[in-house]
This record gives structure tokens, C-alpha cells and sequence, in this order.
């Protein structure tokens, strides 16, 4: 029985090994047509690009000058001492006081100078009184000469020396004007009507001449200034209107240019402007910053497009354009850009569409699926330049 079992096994086996094998190329041959099912035989230079376009907008073009400046009081002072050297008494205000002309801001102990002043002044009391009494003798003995009882060289020699005590006199009172300016230097006070604009010592700090207490401005009417380039000289004549923004408190003001230097500034070959703004309620802080704005020239005719659908070299742009379903690549003037258009020569038609994103993956005649842009790009027709710099967004 074992033996005919064995034999039995013996004869299935090559048709398990048969079967195995069928299956085994019956499930190659599935994977190799899934495989082949998944491959795309179509060339890819044939299938259309997909892009982004948008479509270039008739619009005008104005430049615009940009100048950033700063806003300066109309005086300015910084309180110290100028011919004395002393403690620091009091200091009377803090940043942000409102003094009026005269009133005292801070003083300085001064015992010695005071001293000093009352002993020159007794010493000028002193000449004087015995000026007084040899021009008094000088003048008796004059009488006496008349009648022979007084020699002459005694006369003249009375005279000089009532003479020199006169110069020794004024001398003292030159030195006791001296002490009393020392004297008076240690009371500072308001030069004129205004705010304090910093602190810079405290009681107990020693100052000497030169050394500021305290800095004052009067801002009821402020100095807008601003350097420009050269080559924009005749563009900033006197009178001319410019608009103004104000960083620091977000307005926007205009006014005219009050002054325009007559030379350039031989480091930086700049013309110096100064605008006049009044400012009667304090509203414009001092040292801070303000953008201009000069119209130049007229608004010439351009056609508008996003600054990001051109490839932009010196005046020249590069774009691509959809022509049907080709792609073209032109290069156009450019006229000028602001914050995020670039105007071009109208030789770029109004309406063209015009390649917004994927102008890298497209090639001269390239076959395209353009999908238009939703969202509206910003039209604005300023240029700004500012001094020095390459043309930057308006604001």
C-alpha cells in the first residue's frame, strides 16, 4: 500500500510543478500589460503648457520724483553753560515742557564765581573812589598854579597818576563785567518760546563750557529738508508744489519749496530744499521722516501689465505672449513702474495676453493652455525714484 501511495506522488508531481509554472507566467503577463497600460506614449513637447495669463490694460504714465527728507524745527537750542565749569544745581524741566522766553531751566552752583564777582566789584569801588579823590587834588593843585604856590611837574605828575588810576578803574570794570557774564551763566534760561526736546543731565553732574543741559525746539513752524541729486535741479524751483506723506503720524500734507541752495553739496553733489509747514498745534514731531512727491513732466500714453509677467534689463522688458495657442517672446520699452505694474511702449497692444506664470517652462512657439487670471492687478501711473537708489515701489 505504501509503495502504490509513493508511486501516486511520484506521477502528480510534474503536474503540480506544470500547474505552478502557468500560474506563475499567467500572472507575468497581467503585470506586464498593467504596466504597459500605465505608460504614456504621447511625446511631451506635443502636450500644451499650462500657464497663467493676464491681459495688458491701456493705461497713461506720469514720472514722479520720491525724495525722503526730514522734518526740523524752526529754532533749535541746546542749553548749557558758556563760560563757566560747575556742578549741576537743578535742572527745572523734563522732555516734553512747554517754557515760554526767559524762564529758567536749570542752574549751576556758582559760590565761587559769585564770590569772585563781589570781590572785583569791591576792588572797582575802591579805584573809583581814589580816582575820584586824586582828580579832585589834581584839580586843586591846578588852581594853585595860577598863583605860584604849586611847582607845574607836581601838577603833571598829579594828573598821571589820576590818569593811571582811571585805566587801572576801567580795567576792573571790564573784569567785573566778565565775572558778572560768569555770574549770569549760572541761571539758564529759555532762549525763546518752546518744548523741551531732551534731557541730558541730572543735579550733581559737572558741566563746562559747551556741555548742554537741556535741548529746546519751537516747532509752531517746521522745515521740511531734503537733499536731491544734481540732474534734478531745475525739477525743485522755489514754488513748485510737492506732496507730502508723513511717516510718523500717517498723514499726507502738501506745501511748495520756500528755498532751494544755490550750489551743491561738493561731498555728495546734492541740492539742499526746505519746505515751510506751519504748526501751530504741534501735530508734526520734529527729526522725523517724511516721503515727497514732484510731478515731472506730462502723462504720456502706456500700456500697463503686472511688474511680475516681464523680465526687466535696464529699459528693456522681455515678455511672453499667447498668440492662439503659440507662445511669443517679445522685448518692448519700458516707460516705468510703480508698486506692482510696469508700463511699456503702447507697441505692446492693449489686450494682449500675456504670460503672468510659467514663463520659465515656456519656449519660443511652444504650444500653451492659457488659463486667465482672477484677480485684478493694481493700476497706478507714478513712477518713484529716489536719490541715489534705483526706482522703488509708491507708496
Amino acid at each position: 500500500m505504501d509503495t502504490e501511495a509513493r508511486r501516486a506522488q511520484r506521477l502528480n508531481l510534474p503536474a503540480v510543478i506544470a500547474g505552478a509554472t502557468l500560474l506563475v507566467l499567467v500572472l507575468g503577463l497581467l503585470l506586464y500589460h498593467r504596466a504597459r497600460g500605465g505608460t504614456n506614449t504621447v511625446a511631451l513637447a506635443s502636450t500644451p503648457k499650462p500657464v497663467t495669463v493676464v491681459e495688458a490694460r491701456a493705461s497713461t504714465y506720469r514720472h514722479t520724483h520720491r525724495y525722503v527728507g526730514t522734518i526740523e524745527p524752526w529754532y533749535a537750542a541746546r542749553v548749557g553753560p558758556q563760560f563757566i565749569s560747575a556742578y549741576v544745581d537743578t535742572v527745572l524741566v523734563r522732555p516734553g515742557a512747554v517754557v515760554k522766553r526767559g524762564d529758567v531751566v536749570a542752574t549751576l552752583d556758582c559760590r565761587n564765581a559769585s564770590s569772585a564777582d563781589q570781590a572785583v566789584a569791591m576792588q572797582a569801588r575802591a579805584l573809583e573812589r581814589t580816582q575820584a579823590a586824586l582828580a579832585d587834588k589834581a584839580a586843586r593843585m591846578s588852581t594853585l598854579l595860577k598863583g605860584g604856590f604849586a611847582a607845574p611837574s607836581e601838577v603833571e605828575m598829579q594828573k598821571a597818576e589820576s590818569e593811571s588810576k582811571e585805566a587801572q578803574l576801567l580795567a576792573m570794570k571790564a573784569q567785573a563785567l566778565s565775572a558778572s557774564l560768569s555770574v549770569k551763566d549760572c541761571v539758564l534760561r529759555a532762549p525763546f518760546d518752546g518744548e523741551v526736546a531732551d534731557r541730558f543731565v541730572d543735579p550733581g553732574a559737572f558741566v563746562r563750557p559747551g556741555t548742554a543741559i537741556a535741548a529746546l525746539v519751537d516747532r509752531r513752524m517746521v522745515r521740511l529738508t531734503a537733499d536731491v541729486p544734481e540732474s534734478d535741479f531745475q525739477s525743485v524751483p522755489p514754488g513748485a508744489p510737492v506732496r507730502i506723506h508723513l511717516l510718523s503720524t500717517g498723514q499726507n500734507v502738501t506745501g511748495t519749496i520756500a528755498r532751494r541752495a544755490p550750489a551743491a553739496d561738493p561731498s555728495t553733489r546734492t541740492i539742499h530744499i526746505e519746505i515751510d509747514l506751519p504748526n501751530r498745534d504741534r501735530a508734526y514731531p520734529v527729526g522725523t521722516t517724511a516721503e515727497l512727491r514732484l510731478d515731472g513732466g506730462e502723462a504720456i500714453p502706456a500700456t500697463e501689465l503686472p511688474l511680475a509677467a516681464a523680465s526687466v534689463r535696464a529699459r528693456k522688458a522681455t515678455v511672453v505672449v499667447i498668440d492662439g495657442e503659440l507662445a511669443h517672446k517679445r522685448t518692448v520699452q519700458v516707460v516705468g513702474e510703480s508698486g506692482g505694474s510696469l508700463f511699456v511702449a503702447p507697441e505692446l497692444a492693449a489686450g494682449s495676453r500675456v504670460v503672468l506664470e510659467g514663463r520659465e517652462v515656456v519656449a519660443e512657439g511652444d504650444r500653451v493652455a492659457a488659463k486667465l487670471a482672477s484677480t485684478p492687478q493694481p493700476q497706478q501711473a507714478e513712477r518713484a525714484a529716489v536719490p541715489g537708489a534705483a526706482p522703488k515701489q509708491e507708496l
